[in-house]
C-alpha cells in the first residue's frame, strides 16, 4: 500500500491552527479530527485502492489524508473555501501527485469532464448542500455516469430518509430515487461529538451502490423526480386531491392513497403517464 509522507504531517488540527483557519458557518463547516473515524469511512470505500475517489469539502484534509492513507488510486477533492490550500497543498505535497484539489462549488462542477473512466465518491458532505448533491449524484447515475460507489456521510435524518421504505415516517423523495438506482445501507452512526464545531445533531455514513438492472428499468428519471417532488410536497393529503381526473386504478391505485403509501416501482409507473 502506498502511503508516501503522509504520515509525516502534523495533525489536522495543528495545521489548522497554524493556518490561522477555522470552520466557516457559511458553508455548512463541521469537520473530522479523528484519525481513527476518518480511516474508517475511507477504508469503507469499496475497491479503494483501483479507483478515483472524489471528495467533496475537504475542509482541511482529514478524510483527505485518510484515503490516501487507505490506498486510493487518486483522490479528487473538490474545495469551495480557498482558504483551506495552504493546508491542502501541504497533503498534495506529500501525495506523489495522487491528490487533485479543484476549487470550485461542487454544485456546477461537471464531473463528467474530470478526465477518469470511473470513481468512487467520499464525503462528509457539507450540512447545507449535502441533499442536494447527493439528488445530482442520483440523477448522473440515472444517466450513465460512471459512478461505482458513494460513501457519505450526512445528518442521520437524512440518512433514514435515504434508506426509508414506504410507510416508513422517513419515507420520501430521497427514498423512492434511491431504491429505484440503488442499493443502500446504513454503515455507522457517528456522534456529533467527533465534529469541530460540534453540530446540534447526530450523524450517519451511508453507502449508496447504483444498481445496473435497476437503473435500466428506469424510462425518465427526472419525471419521477418530478412527480415525488410534488406528492411529496403534500404528503398529508390524497393524491386524487393533488392531481385531479387520474384513473387510478390503472395503477392498482384507488386515489386515496398518500404520497408514503406508493411504492418506488408504483411512482416509476405513474411518472410515464402523468409527468
Amino acid at each position: 500500500m502506498i502511503i508516501d509522507d503522509l504520515n509525516t504531517l502534523p495533525p489536522v488540527s495543528t495545521m489548522m491552527r497554524d493556518a490561522g483557519l477555522e470552520p466557516k458557518k457559511q458553508f455548512g463547516q463541521n469537520f473530522l479530527f479523528d484519525l481513527n473515524l476518518t480511516g474508517r469511512i475511507a477504508k469503507s470505500v469499496p475497491d479503494i485502492e483501483n479507483i478515483t475517489v472524489v471528495e467533496v469539502g475537504p475542509g482541511p484534509g482529514g478524510l483527505t489524508r485518510a484515503l490516501l492513507l487507505a490506498g486510493a488510486k487518486q483522490v479528487i477533492a473538490i474545495e469551495k473555501d480557498k482558504t483551506t490550500e495552504p493546508i491542502l497543498a501541504q497533503i498534495s505535497d506529500k501525495a506523489s501527485g495522487r491528490l487533485k484539489v479543484i476549487y470550485d462549488d461542487a454544485l456546477k462542477v461537471d464531473f463528467s469532464k474530470l478526465g477518469i473512466k470511473e470513481y468512487a465518491i467520499c464525503s462528509n458532505l457539507p450540512y447545507n448542500v449535502g441533499t442536494e448533491l447527493y439528488v445530482n449524484w442520483l440523477l448522473r447515475v440515472a444517466r450513465g455516469e460512471p459512478i461505482k460507489s458513494m460513501t457519505l456521510m450526512f445528518q442521520r435524518e437524512v440518512a433514514l430518509r435515504i434508506i426509508a421504505r414506504a410507510r416508513d415516517k422517513q419515507y420520501g423523495r430521497l427514498s423512492v430515487l434511491t431504491s429505484l438506482l440503488s442499493d443502500a445501507k446504513i454503515l455507522f452512526d457517528v456522534s456529533n461529538t467527533a465534529f469541530v464545531p460540534r453540530p446540534k445533531v447526530q450523524s450517519s455514513v451511508v453507502q449508496i451502490m447504483p444498481n445496473l438492472k435497476k437503473i435500466d428499468r428506469i424510462d425518465d428519471v427526472d419525471a419521477i423526480g418530478t412527480l415525488t417532488a410534488r406528492l411529496f410536497s403534500q404528503r398529508r393529503k390524497m393524491i386524487r386531491g393533488i392531481i385531479p381526473g387520474v384513473d387510478w386504478q390503472q395503477f392498482g391505485l384507488t386515489g386515496t392513497e398518500r404520497a408514503e403509501e406508493i411504492s418506488p416501482e408504483t411512482f416509476a409507473n405513474m411518472a410515464k403517464f402523468l409527468v
